[in-house]
């Protein structure tokens, strides 16, 4: 069943605030029962009645011998609660004594349960499968593949299966008869670990919750050590609303977005003194994507003007005159509407895609940025890393799982050529992203930088002015007959060996801000000529400063 391209499950989100119910340390399923929300609390092993309106929170299972520790999957159908708890499936009555009756025992651990009449739905990560068992008899019907790599949970509507997965920080939308990913959306948090579906009775609007548990780190202040200050980590855990907008016709859908004000801005201070004449500085500009939208862009500190680069806005400072001591802060700032997309095309969707144009051919599959596409580890390479597959997006899912494979993420003072870092195997987000590169052209895919910058991933943070650690780039490679689709340089590389998350193969969390797509970030000319970078470069001269501001949350556009 496909669902309606313009239908979506999106409360309007200043009425359906983030729950967090106290005493909670982690957690995991989530159900409602009427107009109240049952949790299980796999730490302390409560189970949790809350008010979603109040934060209002009852422990059910007061009783020392009620402790439900280890459980993790809930269900809730009438007055019957389901719960996994290690290897087993349990049940028992919620307006009864809460004694567990035992329903089934698998040979691995079960995660998450769920109920659609006479038929339970359990996820187990060790299997890889959701396992469909009858209600009645407690025999297993069939089983479909789990769509992602982490622990799972699981609830159902209507006709589709809905599951959240922990390492890919996604929630999938399955056809329940079939197991297929109708859509898949992005969390806003990381570490996903319950769902449930909310109908308002009033209003008749469909809210879909998602619970989240993880450590959070802070600075103490401890008074019996010296230095005072510390780090520490405390548990974290509450439910959100996640809005979502599907898209069939394009292939992708929105999650969660956010209105984020961004600053770039240089700060002229050379290492040494310079002098240049007749001088442009140009500074590419947020653009505008089907998950990025710009409300409004001004300058800071001197105006600019705007030129129109490979369909992207560049920025234009001019100066007629750059003395030694000289000091200047020029940039822009830009509010943006900024959303989490993630692409469903399959390899069956490209069996019969036109080829690649010619345009594209002669633009981005050449070696144009030191990519060392000539030498002989990186022609090596490509080859290993496609072996004989021709459907392009098998090829690009080769090439990236190859990549992680043979490369490990360390920071680094420069940016060395794909050649010399296949060879070293550690590599930096742009380190990453040049042999992606550089394998994916030898392969015949069209593929482009893009970035610059991520906003720090704290959408709770609203109106602090917030700074990224660095910048920040990834990639976006062409399908023939579908177009650009992004994908991220190392963020996935999370396993030793495998296997990947693939939340971020085609697709992008909201806090990913798009700047000049395909284009050169930032350049500088003299004169009208491009300053030669070995003798004066951009780092030499000037500080940059870049800022983050989230100043709300946004429903899906459209709304």
């Amino acid at each position: 069943m496909i669902p309606n391209p313009d239908s979506s499950v999106s409360p309007k989100l200043k009425s359906f605030h983030t729950i967090r119910p106290i005493g909670a340390a982690a957690l995991q399923g989530i159900a409602f029962w009427g107009e109240k929300l049952i949790a299980i609390d796999a730490t302390s092993g409560y189970l949790l009645q809350i008010n979603p309106q109040t934060d209002d929170t009852k422990i059910l299972n007061s009783s020392p011998d009620l402790d439900f520790a280890d459980a993790t999957g809930l269900a809730v159908v009438g007055d019957t609660l389901w719960l996994t708890r290690k290897e087993s499936v349990y049940y028992c009555q919620l307006n009864g004594d809460l004694q567990l009756q035992h329903f089934l025992t698998l040979p691995y651990t079960a995660n998450g349960v769920a109920l659609k009449d006479s038929t339970v739905y359990i996820t187990c990560q060790k299997m890889g499968y959701i396992l469909i068992y009858s209600r009645d008899t407690g025999q297993e019907i069939t089983r479909l593949y789990a769509p992602g790599i982490g622990m799972e949970n699981i609830t159902v509507r209507d006709e589709e299966l809905w599951v959240s997965d922990q390492e890919e920080q996604t929630v999938y939308c399955l056809d329940r008869a079939t197991g297929n990913i109708i859509f898949s959306v992005l969390t806003p948090f990381e570490n996903p670990t319950g769902l449930t579906f909310y109908r308002n009775p009033e209003t008749n609007q469909e809210i879909l919750y998602v619970a989240y548990a993880s450590e959070q780190p802070y600075i103490r202040d401890n008074p019996n050590a010296q230095p005072n200050h510390e780090l520490q980590y405390r548990d974290r855990t509450f439910i959100h609303p996640l809005s979502f907008q599907y898209n069939a016709e394009e292939r992708y859908a929105l999650s969660n977005g956010y209105l984020i004000e961004m600053s770039y801005v240089e700060e002229l201070s050379p290492l040494d003194d310079v002098a240049l004449q007749d001088i442009e500085w140009r500074i590419a500009l947020p653009s505008e994507t089907a998950r990025q939208k710009i409300r409004a862009i001004e300058a800071v500190g001197i105006p600019f003007t705007e030129e129109i680069q490979g369909n992207q806005r560049v920025a234009v400072f001019k100066f007629d005159t750059l003395a030694p001591g000289e000091r200047h802060l020029f940039g822009w700032k830009a509010l943006l509407e900024v959303w989490s997309i993630k692409y469903r095309i399959t390899p069956r969707d490209l069996e019969n895609t036109p080829e690649l144009p010619l345009e594209y051919k002669s633009r981005y599959l050449l070696d144009d940025d030191e990519l060392a596409m000539d030498t002989e580890i990186i022609r090596r390479a490509a080859l290993d890393a496609a072996g004989r597959e021709t459907n392009v997006l098998r090829q690009m899912y080769s090439i990236r799982n190859y990549v992680y494979d043979q490369l490990a993420y360390g920071i680094k003072p420069h940016i060395d050529t794909p050649d010399v870092v296949l060879a070293r195997g550690i590599g930096s987000c742009g380190e990453y992203l040049g042999v992606l590169l550089a394998l994916s052209r030898l392969s015949g895919i069209a593929c482009r930088t893009v970035g610059r910058y991520k906003c720090p991933a704290h959408p709770d943070q609203r109106d602090i002015p917030l700074q990224p650690d660095f910048n920040h780039v990834w990639m976006e490679f062409y399908l023939p007959g579908f177009g650009w689709v992004p994908m991220e340089s190392n963020p996935d590389d999370t396993r030793e060996g495998g296997p990947y998350p693939t939340r971020f193969f085609m697709g992008l969390a909201w806090y990913h801000v798009e700047i000049g797509k395909g284009i050169t970030f930032e350049i500088l000319t003299s004169k009208g000529v491009p300053v030669n970078k070995e003798e004066v470069s951009i780092g030499d001269l000037a500080i940059n400063h870049v800022r983050f501001k989230i100043l709300e949350e946004l429903p899906p556009p459209g709304e």
